[in-house]
């Protein structure tokens, strides 16, 4: 029999998840998708169907196709973009359905940060879908196919000044400063090899990892900077922005939330394309405002960020987990 102290914080966890008040929820970005993403979710709740339907009408693709289908384009960024943020906001609402999940703070990695702007309600689901599929096309036609590279280096308690001293003279920079123990490095190919090297040599005896990311082109670098314009100009066009909403939403080019200023808004979302993704600020703002924090996503990509920065975080990637983390 569980104890009357053990009762009550379960109830008092529910109580706060119910209210709203007291949880974050973050969204996970590109890399996470898997076929058949959001399709449980999908066949059980009539709001996870008609999320699909809004956003694959507004940007022209048939999502849930692409993500429960065998579809190589789930592979290719402009359609494994808007498939992501249909799937991860198909799933968030039908666990506010299901189990009353709300957030008063959202946060997002990359991709995941324009989910997280719909699920604050500071962007309509149809313009977010049409915005991301531009963004993807955009940025997977950037850099020629071989020229650029990505790479995330895992060691514990990496130093970033120690990192970044490694990349002088070279066209590479910071990507994702995603927690303590891991960063991403974007840039010519030739180069990441280069400060590969040179890492590992900073590092001596200490052990690491290099991980080569398999993605299209070289993502949060200045080599995105050319299609910053363009972008914009999408933003701008974008009817529906409700920027005093984005106030709950962490910027990754920032670090902190939205200031709520659309102008400002958009200038984050802009320099969100070459700039660094500044996760591991992110996070700390978002365990300082909530004291509970659920991931939502077809996987559980950032749990392991908020472990390696010392923080326990629950993730929800399907019916079945969601039970078991939110019963």
């Amino acid at each position: 029999m569980r104890c009357p102290q053990s009762l009550y914080c379960d109830w008092y966890k529910f109580r706060a998840m119910k209210a709203g008040e007291q949880i974050a929820l973050v969204f996970p970005g590109q890399g996470s998708q898997r076929k058949g993403m959001a399709q449980d979710f999908y066949d059980s709740e009539q709001c996870a169907r008609s999320a699909f339907e809004e956003a694959s009408e507004a940007c022209g693709l048939d999502l849930a196709a692409i993500c429960f289908e065998h579809d190589e384009r789930l592979a290719l960024t402009e359609f494994a973009q808007p498939a992501i943020l249909t799937a991860e906001i198909a799933m968030a609402r039908a666990l506010g359905e299901r189990h009353g999940l709300s957030a008063r703070y959202f946060g997002g990695h990359s991709l995941g940060e324009y989910t997280a702007l719909v699920a604050a309600d500071a962007l309509p689901l149809g313009v977010a879908a049409r915005l991301v599929r531009a963004r993807g096309r955009l940025m997977q036609n950037a850099v020629e196919p071989g020229r650029g590279r990505m790479l995330a280096v895992l060691s514990r308690d990496l130093n970033l000044e120690g990192v970044l001293g490694c990349l002088d003279g070279l066209n590479v920079v910071v990507a994702n400063d995603n927690s303590p123990d891991q960063v991403v490095l974007s840039g010519l190919a030739n180069d990441t090899r280069v400060a590969e090297a040179r890492i590992a040599e900073q590092l001596g005896a200490k052990p690491f990892k290099a991980i080569e990311l398999h993605v299209s082109a070289p993502f949060h670098s200045p080599l995105m900077a050319g299609i910053e314009d363009e972008f914009e100009a999408l933003l701008y066009d974008a009817g529906g922005i409700d920027s005093a909403a984005a106030r709950t939403v962490t910027s990754n080019f920032t670090g902190r939330l939205h200031s709520g200023n659309r102008d400002e808004l958009i200038a984050a979302l802009r320099g969100q394309l070459s700039g660094r993704v500044r996760w591991r600020e992110n996070m700390s703002v978002l365990t300082a405002a909530c004291p509970r924090i659920v991931e939502v996503g077809p996987a559980a990509t950032l749990k392991g960020f908020f472990k390696g920065a010392g923080t326990h975080i629950s993730a929800v990637t399907s019916v079945e987990s969601a039970a078991k983390t939110l019963e």
